[in-house]
């Protein structure tokens, strides 16, 4: 028996189930981040297509990095779909950063899914998009401060950390 805890032989790797559109994705998602690319795709073939109803030469696995985090994408079929039970969050610099990611992110998304910096992709992939400075402004010691920054952040689709601060010095 294996003692533990284990040391995995990589990363550990989000798994991304999609119904047809896992190259779209990664291409898309490569766009907005730096250090990202498709490192390979895998195609599906005739061989199992009673099993899996896939054109061959269709793209089965796409293996991409975003900012240098390994993902998977599974053209897996309609059985399975995204939920915010899971989102992945980036903390932007600035708010010219979260600006170009929000904009990105949300062309094609559910607006009606966008609040407090959560939004869900063209894709049906959840995203939180926050500032460096929302921990600072939320964790303010003083109560009062960091109650109005909360108070102004539940009011918001994207974060805004210009209107979070003045929420957060109004008397």
């Amino acid at each position: 028996m294996t003692s533990l805890p284990i040391r995995p032989l990589g990363p550990i790797t989000p798994y991304l189930w999609f119904d047809g559109q896992a190259e779209e994705a990664a291409e898309f998602y490569c766009t907005l981040f730096a250090d990202s690319g498709i490192d390979n795709v895998s195609r599906y073939t005739e061989v199992g297509q009673e099993v899996h109803g896939r054109p061959p030469g269709s793209a089965m696995l796409v293996n991409f990095r975003l900012a240098g985090q390994p993902f998977v994408g599974l053209n897996g079929g309609p059985q399975f779909t995204f939920t915010e039970a899971v989102s992945f969050m980036v903390t932007c610099e600035t708010q010219a950063e979260l600006d170009a990611l929000w904009d990105g992110l949300t062309e094609g998304g559910d607006p009606a899914a966008q609040q407090c910096g959560w939004l869900r992709d063209r894709f049906g992939v959840s995203w939180q998009v926050v500032p460096a400075a929302l921990g600072r402004l939320l964790g303010d010691p003083d109560p009062g401060r960091a109650g109005r920054a909360m108070e102004a952040m539940l009011k918001m689709k994207k974060i805004d950390v210009a209107e979070l601060e003045r929420a957060a010095a109004a008397a």
